[in-house]
């Protein structure tokens, strides 16, 4: 993709049951996929909520950006984990918002040399998560309710 094109992604969710929406994710092999607004509990769940699945895009986009990064330096690791902690609390107007998150990457680098190779990453990968960018920055939302 060229610095002047775009990509457009869509995406949509159905009401299941009441705030319970099924994920329309294309032709993407995921057979069922639920955002759950209505359970606390984790067991009872039908999926996540929206929170949740920013602190899984926020992992995967940063993951994939450092794995492509270490590509890039002729170099592959076969393990890696990640995990994200939000930090939910009231804006000043009083709204629920996400306030914080904490993000630990922690990919299997055995040698000196492959610490190294991944260091030089170190400061750079995160320019190219294209999700962390976004929410760092401020994303421009249009919404339209339509009757």
């Amino acid at each position: 993709m060229s610095d002047s094109e775009e990509m457009k992604t869509n995406v949509g969710i159905a009401l299941k049951d009441k705030m319970i929406f099924k994920c329309d994710l294309g032709e993407i092999k995921v057979e069922d996929c639920y955002i759950d607004e209505t359970h606390k509990k984790e067991p009872e769940m039908w999926g996540p909520n929206p929170t949740r699945m920013l602190g899984v895009a926020l992992l995967g986009c940063l993951s994939a950006s450092f794995i492509f990064c270490l590509k890039k330096k002729d170099f592959t690791i076969e393990d890696l984990d990640a995990k994200a902690e939000l930090t939910v609390a009231r804006n000043e107007k009083g709204f629920w918002r996400v306030q914080n998150v904490d993000v630990d990457i922690k990919p299997k680098i055995d040698t000196p040399e492959m610490r190294k190779r991944a260091d030089r990453c170190r400061k750079m990968f995160e320019d190219y998560c294209i999700v962390t960018q976004a929410v760092r920055e401020g994303i421009n939302v249009n919404v339209n309710l339509d009757y």
